[in-house]
C-alpha cells in the first residue's frame, strides 16, 4: 500500500476542505511538494475543473487548477515523485492539445506522470465551454483512442467522428513506454468498461469500499479486459464526499483517527484490491501544523502499511 499526499488548497469542498487551507499560496505548495518527496508519499494528484456555475459553489467551492499545468509545475519543483490528475476532464479539451502537454510533462520529468482521465459531471460546465454533455461518453472513448495513437505510433493516423488527423509529426513523445500510465475515474458501468479498455489503474469515488471487489471483477469480466489493471486509488476520506460534491457523514471516513485505526482500516482496504490510499487531516489551524502531521504519517503509518 502505498499513500498520496493530499496537497492543500488544491479546492475547497465543503465535505472536506477546513479554513486555515485558502491561506496556503502557490510558494507554500512549491515546499509542501518538496516535503512530500522527501517524506516518501507516492503522488501529487490535481483535481480539476474549468470553471464553476455559482450554484455549484457552495458544496464545490471556486478553486480549481488546471491539471496539467500543475502537473507539470510539481514535477519540475521535484525529483522523483509521481504526478497526476484526479481527474482530467477528457471530453472537455482537444485530444492532441491533451496529448502534446501530457507527453512534454512526461519528457521533461524523465517518465514520471500519471493522468487519470474522467467524462465530468457538470453539465453547465460543458454547456459553457460549449461541448454536449451528452456526448461526453462518445468523445471519451474517441479521444483516448486518437491520445495513445499520437503517443506511441511514428506515424500517427486516426479517424473519427469528432477528431481526425494524418500525415503528421507528433514529438516529443513519452519517456514512459509504451505510454504514460492511464488511469480511469468514475464508478459507472461505462467509466469501468473503458478501465478494463485503456487503463492500468481506476480511480473510484462514489464506490463504497465493501462494493470495489465486486467492480473489480466486473472490469475484469469484460471481454476487451486489456489485462494491466493493477492500480486503485481509494482515500480514507472518499466517502465523505457524495454525488455532486454532497457532504455525507462516514465514521470510518472521519479525520483524526488514531494510528492503529488507520493501519487496520488501509489493511482492510489493501484486502479489497486497493493499492493506493490517503489519509484524511484531522482539524488543524495553520499550514506548520500540517508539515507536522504529515510527517506523523510518513514516519507512524507508511512503515506499518508497507
Amino acid at each position: 500500500m502505498k499513500l498520496g499526499f493530499a496537497m492543500p488548497h488544491l479546492l475547497r469542498l465543503k465535505a472536506t476542505c477546513q479554513p486555515w487551507e485558502a491561506a496556503v499560496t502557490g510558494a507554500d505548495q512549491t515546499r509542501l511538494a518538496r516535503w512530500a518527496e522527501k517524506l516518501g508519499y507516492a503522488m501529487i494528484a490535481v483535481p480539476e475543473h474549468h470553471i464553476i456555475p455559482r450554484a455549484h459553489v457552495d458544496l464545490s467551492g471556486p478553486h480549481y487548477f488546471s491539471a496539467f499545468p500543475a502537473m507539470g509545475y510539481w514535477a519540475g519543483a521535484t525529483e522523483e515523485i509521481r504526478v497526476n490528475s484526479c481527474i482530467s476532464i477528457l471530453p472537455l479539451q482537444n485530444p492532441i492539445v491533451t496529448a502534446k502537454a501530457i507527453s512534454t510533462i512526461d519528457w521533461l520529468s524523465s517518465g514520471r506522470v500519471t493522468v487519470t482521465f474522467a467524462v465530468g459531471w457538470l453539465k453547465e460546465e460543458f454547456d459553457i465551454l460549449g461541448v454536449p454533455f451528452h456526448e461526453r461518453g462518445a468523445r471519451a472513448e474517441e479521444y483516448i483512442q486518437a491520445i495513445i495513437e499520437l503517443w506511441t505510433s511514428d506515424t500517427p493516423e486516426f479517424e473519427g467522428r469528432f477528431v481526425s488527423f494524418r500525415d503528421v509529426a507528433f514529438e516529443p513523445k513519452p519517456v514512459q513506454k509504451p505510454h504514460p500510465v492511464v488511469w480511469f475515474g468514475g464508478d459507472a458501468d461505462p467509466a469501468l468498461r473503458r478501465v478494463a479498455r485503456y487503463s492500468s489503474g481506476w480511480w473510484p469515488f462514489l464506490t463504497r469500499p465493501e462494493d470495489i471487489p465486486a467492480r473489480l471483477d466486473f472490469i475484469r469480466s469484460q471481454p476487451d479486459y486489456n489485462g494491466r489493471l493493477a492500480e486503485v486509488f481509494y482515500g480514507l476520506g472518499t466517502a465523505r464526499i457524495g454525488e455532486g460534491h454532497a457532504v455525507r457523514k462516514d465514521p470510518h471516513a472521519r479525520p483524526g483517527m488514531p494510528k492503529q485505526e488507520i493501519i487496520d482500516r488501509l489493511g482492510w482496504f489493501s484486502e479489497l484490491g486497493v493499492t493506493m490510499s490517503s489519509v484524511p487531516v484531522p482539524s488543524l489551524n495553520h499550514i506548520e501544523e500540517y508539515y507536522e502531521y504529515t510527517q506523523w504519517v510518513a514516519e507512524e503509518i507508511m512503515p506499518a502499511i508497507r
